[in-house]
């Protein structure tokens, strides 16, 4: 198959650091190209890639200090896209909406995999005009805001099973990776670990627009005794830091579409505490890969029985649920639909 794979140009293609995304469409591209499919990615310059890159701009725009306007590179990149569109037999877009008005008006075939939350209640008058545009959704729970939309299937992310390794024997403290942000709750976090007197690592990147609220609310609480703020680190360092820890806390307060941290840890057999919200209750089995819980009491009660849980049960179950290789299994059986 010919397929092109649009990606979000805030950070390279895997990321450096923090991303989400941008990472999926990493692993999820290079299978298809080891599969033997015609690949291109559209995506920033600095992306590492074996399929064909076209970049619409040099270096991913999050951490280029010359970008003012990232919207106005995401337009000129769909103006590449739709100019070759016909020479794919399906583009896979994981940029939100922003194609939405030019899939109607060019026949091409289409699937877009919406990445974030639905929550939001601006989003329902635009899904309700482009309720027609083909959709997956990253967890079954992701759906809830948007039930009638064009919905395909679920696709579950997944990581190559060689990314991290298996740790058997962990050091002795929390984990907290990924965003500081109010949904996320590091605040939570810290106070689970003081809650338990247990070392806390914040390995973590503050956006801009979460500044105030770490200036506010984290950075007062930094200086616990307990804590220990390392910031935002790569793929490469993530291993380590995820499989030498005890557990992982996911004290989120939103409704995560997702999660990729969890099945990151779980890939090195580290157990999550987790709170009860969005895609939780899909991805983790509850006292088995770790626990879900509902508030600070029953997540800080979880970790004196983490002990109990078998860390190469985490591995096992990631291996069977979580692997690229399933996940590009899936989206092949969705691409074939709609190209036939």
């Amino acid at each position: 198959m010919r397929i092109a794979q649009v990606a979000p140009l805030c950070e390279s293609v895997p990321p450096r650091f923090y991303g989400g995304t941008e990472r999926v469409v990493a692993y999820l591209t290079d299978a298809l190209v080891d599969d033997g499919d015609e690949v291109t990615l559209f995506a920033s310059g600095d992306s590492v890639t074996k399929a064909h890159l076209i970049p619409p701009c040099h270096h991913a725009l999050r951490l280029n200090k010359n970008c003012i306007d990232p919207l106005a590179y995401h337009i000129l990149m769909l103006e590449t896209v739709f100019k070759e569109a016909r020479s794919f037999d399906l583009i896979h877009f994981h940029i939100d909406y922003m194609q939405f008005p030019l899939l109607r008006r060019e026949p091409v075939r289409s699937l877009t995999t919406l990445h974030g939350c639905l929550t939001i209640p601006d989003l329902v008058p635009l899904y309700r005009e482009f309720a027609e545009i083909p959709v997956v959704s990253i967890s079954d729970s992701q759906r809830d805001p948007l039930p009638w939309i064009n919905w395909q299937g679920t696709v579950y992310h997944g990581l190559p099973e060689d990314l991290y390794h298996f740790q058997e024997k962990p050091s002795d403290y929390l984990a907290f990776l990924g965003r500081i942000s109010p949904e996320k709750g590091l605040d939570r976090a810290i106070d689970i670990a003081e809650r338990v007197g247990m070392p806390l690592k914040i390995a973590a990147k503050i956006d801009k627009a979460d500044k105030d609220y770490f200036t506010a609310v984290i950075q007062p609480r930094l200086n616990s005794s307990v804590v220990e703020f390392i910031g935002e680190i790569g793929n490469d360092e993530k291993d380590a830091f995820l499989g030498n820890a005890f557990a992982l806390l996911f004290p989120i307060d939103w409704a995560e579409p997702f999660g990729l941290v969890m099945i990151e840890a779980m890939a090195c057999g580290t157990p999550v505490i987790a709170f009860r919200r969005g895609s939780v209750p899909e991805i983790m089995v509850d006292g088995v890969t770790g626990f879900i819980v509902d508030d600070v009491d029953t997540a800080a009660a979880a970790v004196s029985r983490i002990a109990l849980l078998s860390r190469l049960r985490c591995r096992k179950i990631f291996e069977a649920r979580f692997t690229v290789t399933r996940m590009v299994q899936e989206y092949r059986k969705l691409y074939a639909r709609l190209i036939h």
